[in-house]
């Protein structure tokens, strides 16, 4: 299990250090600003859609590792997926760092390296980090959603 556990700090590092699909969008379809006011994490999420699928996805934002590290993770994660598919790996994630349903044993697993975020469920305080990314893309997702702000409070 030390292996594992290595993996996934590994993953949480390479992503907070180097962030996939950082930088604003121009011409973004959807985005939606979220804030985690325990800690001071802040991101914002845009969306380019090419009818349901999400064809781009990218966030800026400031925060501890483990919230842009997620961030970077959803980004890739979510990327080419329908709304529904998006919507639904949101469930899936959430619950996970929650602790409502076991990590997958594994990067190969169904959830790839979106499992690294699933220790942080034995760090309570830290859910709403990893998290925050996660509850911002689907706010920008909601239907006639204009510009919408979520808080992790």
């Amino acid at each position: 299990m030390s292996e594992l556990t290595d993996l996934y700090q590994a993953v949480i590092l390479d992503h907070n250090r180097r962030p996939r699909n950082k930088g604003a969008m121009e011409d973004a379809d959807a985005r939606a600003d979220g804030r985690n006011p325990l800690c001071g994490d802040q991101i914002t999420v845009w969306l380019k859609l090419d009818g349901d699928v999400v064809a781009d996805v990218r966030f800026v934002g400031q925060g501890c590792a483990i919230s842009q590290a997620s961030a970077s993770l959803m980004t890739q994660a979510v990327k080419g997926k329908t709304r529904a598919e998006a919507l639904e790996l949101f469930e899936r994630v959430h619950e996970m760092v929650l602790g409502r349903t076991p990590a997958p044993t594994g990067p190969n697993g169904p959830l790839g390296s979106l499992a690294a975020l699933g220790g942080v469920s034995r760090f309570p305080v830290r859910v709403k980090c990893a998290s925050l990314a996660w509850h911002t893309m689907k706010a920008a997702l909601e239907p006639g959603a204009a510009s919408p702000s979520v808080s992790t409070e």
